[in-house]
């Protein structure tokens, strides 16, 4: 069998180089799997210090870098309404995709974005949501054991900030993609099917838009059920003063220790805006400035990762023992008390991701994040939205399980 080090990294092409691929950075930089060979944004700076970082071509355009041959795999991470044409423009170039999440925002740009890596032959992952990291997947293999029993409930939870950090416009505009439950959503309702089988058979919600400066859902409430008859409760804020990260150690969603006080500086740094008649466009350019090739921007750490990342406290309760997700690992609660089952912390962050990809392109593996496994997840997304405006539980299409 081929080792990393006989074998060619993946040659990575990136669109857009804004906030999701500054929370990629550090996986592209210290994994020797992928090499970033080119990439495109809109902002001159960005691209300057991808080239200067990298070696990498700093392409005119997001078609020069899919039809450049040098590229094997895109990674696209522009907004969430360009993702189908993106991926369209890549399949015709034979490049094998990963997308963000959301994977689109509608059901029919998902299917046609399946549609033209199948007609091209190439793989479609999407990612990173948090059901990637370790902790979950230990859950999952703890309940993969039946010695446990049958999963019965789940709990999900999270309270940020993130409806006052800085944000575009279009962040702020629900039918083009903004609020939490596109952004957010994603991620939870990724971690709980993965826990519960993956078929979720109905949807009742409640979303909250309680911010007239801050136009789009910033909080959720939904209970899923799921076809094998557990159901999860799913609960996020992103208008919160209350940090949810405390339940966690103190450490954040990306493993790191966290400031006890990081939702008052949020709110103040975002209250100073306002106080000073900042615009929309001066928003989006605080925003831009933070993130790679930015006068703001911070590099992460140096080193490895002391913690895993997570998404909040995550409780799966099973026949047999309850299992609470921490960014160490498993804490197992059953008749015999509690003990900490530890997942391992990745030597690079999010390197689960290329765990993935590497198993795709270099092994035959089919991946999990598949464009069908994800479509599911927006479908419940979407269901989210719906069952608030009707006011009913709603049933969501095409559902996957657990491959």
């Amino acid at each position: 069998m081929n080792t990393v080090d006989e074998t060619p990294p993946i040659r990575l092409g990136v669109l857009g180089l804004g906030r999701a691929f500054t929370l990629m950075l550090p996986t592209f930089e210290r994994d020797r799997r992928v090499r970033l060979v080119a990439g495109h944004d809109p902002r001159p700076g960005a691209c300057a210090a991808l080239q200067a970082r990298f070696g990498a071509r700093a392409a005119g355009s997001v078609e020069a870098v899919c039809a450049d041959p040098d590229v094997e795999l895109v990674y696209i991470a522009t907004p969430h309404g360009l993702h189908a044409g993106h991926v369209e423009l890549a399949a015709r170039h034979g490049k094998h995709v990963l997308v963000e999440k959301p994977m689109a925002l509608t059901l029919a740009d998902c299917t046609r974005m399946i549609e033209a890596c199948e007609r091209a032959g190439t793989h479609l992952v999407i990612g990173h949501s948090h059901s990637f990291d370790a902790p979950v997947r230990r859950a999952r293999a703890l309940i993969d054991s039946g010695e446990f029993g049958a999963v019965r409930m789940i709990h999900a939870m999270q309270y940020t900030d993130f409806l006052y950090r800085p944000r575009r416009p279009e962040e702020l505009d629900t039918a083009r993609g903004g609020g939490v439950v596109f952004s957010q959503a994603a991620h939870q309702v990724d971690m709980v099917r993965l826990l519960g089988g993956g078929r979720v058979a109905t949807v009742r919600a409640h979303t909250g838009a309680w911010d007239p400066a801050r136009p789009t859902e910033g909080a959720y409430s939904a209970l899923l059920g799921f076809e094998c008859g557990a159901y999860a409760s799913l609960t996020y804020s992103g208008y919160a003063h209350y940090d949810s990260d405390e339940l966690m150690g103190g450490i954040g969603e990306l493993g790191l220790p966290k400031a006890p006080d990081t939702h008052r500086h949020t709110r103040a740094r975002w209250q100073a805006r306002q106080d000073t008649g900042g615009d929309e466009s001066a928003e989006a350019q605080a925003k831009a400035e933070r993130n790679f090739g930015g006068t703001q921007y911070q590099p992460a750490p140096e080193g490895a990762p002391t913690a895993c990342q997570h998404f909040g406290p995550v409780i799966v309760s099973c026949d047999r023992a309850d299992l609470r997700l921490q960014p160490g690992g498993v804490d197992l609660i059953d008749r015999h008390g509690t003990r900490r089952l530890a997942a391992p912390v990745p030597d690079v962050p999010r390197a689960e991701v290329i765990d993935e990809l590497w198993a795709a392109l270099r092994q035959g593996i089919a991946p999990r994040h598949d464009g069908r496994w994800s479509r599911a997840t927006l479908a419940v997304c979407l269901a989210i939205l719906d069952s608030q405006r009707l006011g009913a539980d709603v049933v969501p299409s095409h559902q996957v399980g657990l491959a």
